[in-house]
């Protein structure tokens, strides 16, 4: 009987391997390589967040030809379109004060259209109703757990935290506890936390002292977004670091996006961080959310042209 010898030579010694023997160790290690690629792809997911806040405000018109409905038309077709993508609200979800009727017949025929979809936070007209009750009343467990207006989710490479920027000083620590144990637990390898009040802002309600606890926190984690609502613009910062100077290398990106459908406001001289704002154009961000980038893209409702798009990097 003939053995076929194939000869595998290496900088220590000659060996000899039977053909049969190095063909079955090629096969292994090339269905090795295959299921490495495969799990690699299979965890390597895009997900994609469509935000604004300060959204139903029905007082002049009725939902359906609200300027809310209009940016609701932006999001409702892209979510259709993609199962990994989602809503994100960032406070002030009706008007005037946060009624259940104001939930049921102005939010609800508009951004209620993906509800299920949104990922939401409470701002300060929704508590203009005693606890929010509109508010938790109609979004439920999706609000969060105890009506306490924060609560994280994974995305993918992401870690989305959505925070209360409501609450009395006393729960305000609970939260920021809460907010360290999230952090530092994370596996993710990128993070985006989003509230209604900015810790910084140069629109016609400025920077919000309460929230820059919370920032500080994100900041020395690393976080890579943060996006706010409450002042009715859009306005995009250079990354910032913990004390709200310029920092590219480690610092957040700043959305300010309270955009969603109630009236636009006038803004204050820009800070000097600020990379581009406009309160012109009523409309959301997009933000497209790889396993460790991003990219951003302000898309404004039909007839209105200010558009802003980039990308970065997690750190």
């Amino acid at each position: 009987m003939r053995i076929h010898l194939t000869l595998l030579l290496t900088s220590a010694a000659l060996t000899l391997v039977p053909l049969s023997q190095a063909a079955d160790s090629n096969a292994v290690n090339s269905s090795a390589a295959k299921n490495s690629a495969k799990k690699s792809a299979q965890k390597s997911q895009t997900y994609t967040v469509y935000a604004a806040g300060d959204i139903a405000d029905c007082k002049k018109k009725p939902a359906p030809q609200s300027m809310a409905a209009r940016t609701a038309d932006i999001i409702v077709n892209a979510l259709d379109a993609d199962k990994n993508a989602f809503a994100i609200t960032l406070g002030d979800n009706t008007y005037p004060v946060g009624k259940p009727e104001e939930f049921s017949n102005c939010y609800d025929p508009t951004w209620g259209r993906f509800k299920e979809r949104t990922l939401p936070s409470p701002g300060n007209h929704d508590y203009a109703m005693p606890k929010a009750l509109g508010y938790y009343n109609y979004f439920g467990d999706i609000a969060g757990p105890e009506r306490r207006g924060y609560y994280a989710k994974n995305l993918g490479n992401w870690h989305i935290l959505s925070l209360n920027s409501n609450v009395n000083a006393q729960e305000m620590q609970k939260q920021l506890a809460w907010l360290q144990t999230e952090l530092s637990n994370s596996k993710q390898a990128c993070t985006l936390a989003f509230w209604h009040h900015p810790a910084y802002s140069s629109g016609g309600h400025g920077n919000n002292e309460n929230m820059k606890a919370a920032w500080k926190i994100l900041a020395q984690a690393k976080a890579d977004i943060v996006l706010s609502g409450h002042d009715h613009d859009y306005e995009r910062f250079a990354p910032m670091n913990e004390n709200g100077d310029k920092d590219e290398k480690n610092g957040i990106r700043n959305f300010v996006v309270g955009t969603g459908g109630a009236k636009l406001t006038p803004m204050f001289l820009p800070k000097s961080t600020t990379e581009i704002r406009d309160n012109s154009s009523n409309g959301v961000l997009k933000l497209t959310l790889h396993d460790k980038s991003y990219e951003w893209e302000f898309i404004p409702v039909a007839g209105e042209s200010f558009n802003d798009k980039g990308q970065g990097s997690c750190h």
